[in-house]
């Protein structure tokens, strides 16, 4: 299957990667902008009938999926043999065939059109998975920041999927873009109410990247509603007040998902360009030199660098970012073997030989694990 899971959870004018402790002055407008201005006080309307989908079930089984579990699934097996019969039911293309695409869905949803993005399958997943009896719950990836443009904006895609318990400390992650999840990437269970306030969230990307600005702030009342601590609907808010031309609401905004996640990179790259158009050189800068500080201290970004030092073959300068990144991130396959790479270009074969032995020894797949070796043994015979 070609599905590639991913959750739009924020909007963003810019890249530009940044960390908090700004100082704001208290004298400011915005600071006087609370959050039921923002959300039911709004000057922008909010639009007509979506007040009825507070009352939707992420999580709710039709008959159809009972049907469908009934015909699958054994009712009297193990918990762990549920788990397969129901993995096999959905994954296998020639049966269910679920396709991939951007629009986020309830369970039922996802079932009836047989698509969706990774919310829209873990929502699914979940309700069915705990209709059997079992023990599932919604967990958040760190994954590499995956960026893409539409319009004028970009957009930084977060991921989402499946934890299962089976009891002596087992656990089981179900990830339906099963490539590209790694044991390596920082994992965390959230729960229900967060997975609501992505649900909603999302709605309000999708609805105002259409341009139905009233639709947008509609959904993004219901995510605040589910979790009003997940400050990727602040940003989202604040890039909506953007584009409705009200810079004061979404300096606001910006800053309640400062207050939510002191450390929110968008967030402040948001609020460094927003200062920078008002002319507010001053705040604007202070933004951007924490903005670069904590950019140099982000793995990926650093992985990205030696990338491109790689391919300007400054091998050194490779190094020296891969060596922050292996420091902040351990046990990145990818990282290791860049490495690797890059000191067999400079003639320090112990040292390159040493790094690709460990990408290979971070991996769980064999496939993988015989690749890094060949190319290993490649590599040492032509030195």
């Amino acid at each position: 299957m070609n599905i590639g899971y991913k959750v739009l959870v924020l909007l963003a004018p810019l890249l530009v990667v940044a960390c908090s402790m700004v100082s704001v002055p208290r004298d400011r407008e915005a600071t006087a902008i609370t959050r039921d201005m923002l959300l039911r006080e709004s000057p922008v309307a909010v639009a007509d009938g979506i007040s009825s989908a507070a009352d939707v079930d992420i999580l709710e089984m039709s008959s159809e999926m009972i049907a469908f579990l009934e015909h699958h699934v054994n009712p009297g097996s193990g918990d762990y043999s549920k788990m397969l019969q129901l993995l096999d039911a959905v994954i296998d293309e020639g049966g269910f065939s679920l396709v991939y695409d951007d629009k986020t869905r309830t369970a039922i949803e996802t079932f009836n059109e047989r698509r969706g993005n990774c919310l829209s399958f873990t929502n699914m997943f979940i309700a069915m998975a705990r209709h059997l009896g079992l023990d599932a719950a919604y967990q958040e990836v760190e994954i590499p920041p995956d960026w893409s443009a539409q319009g004028q904006s970009f957009i930084l895609s977060r991921h989402i999927n499946v934890l299962l318990y089976f009891g002596s400390n087992k656990e089981r992650v179900v990830d339906f873009n099963i490539d590209d999840f790694k044991s390596s990437y920082t994992v965390k269970r959230v729960s229900d109410k967060r997975a609501r306030a992505h649900h909603f969230n999302n709605l309000g990307v999708e609805e105002m990247l259409s341009g139905n600005h009233q639709a947008a702030l509609s959904y993004f009342q219901l995510a605040a509603d589910a979790d009003s601590r997940f400050s990727p609907l602040w940003i989202n808010l604040g890039a909506l007040y953007r584009r409705e031309g009200l810079p004061v609401y979404a300096e606001a905004a910006y800053l309640n998902a400062l207050r939510e996640e002191s450390r929110n990179l968008v967030a402040m790259s948001n609020l460094a360009r927003l200062y920078q158009q008002q002319g507010e050189t001053m705040l604007a800068g202070q933004y951007r030199q924490r903005a670069e500080r904590h950019r140099m201290r982000n793995p990926y970004y650093r992985y990205e660098l030696a990338r491109k030092a790689y391919d300007a073959k400054d091998y050194e300068q490779a190094i020296g970012h891969l060596k922050v990144a292996v420091r902040y991130k351990k046990e990145v396959d990818s990282f290791y073997y860049l490495l690797g790479l890059s000191y067999f270009k400079i003639g320090e074969h112990k040292a390159g030989e040493r790094w690709i032995a460990k990408a290979a020894e971070s991996v769980e797949e064999d496939g993988l694990k015989q690749a890094y070796n060949s190319k290993l043994e490649r590599l040492l015979s032509a030195n």
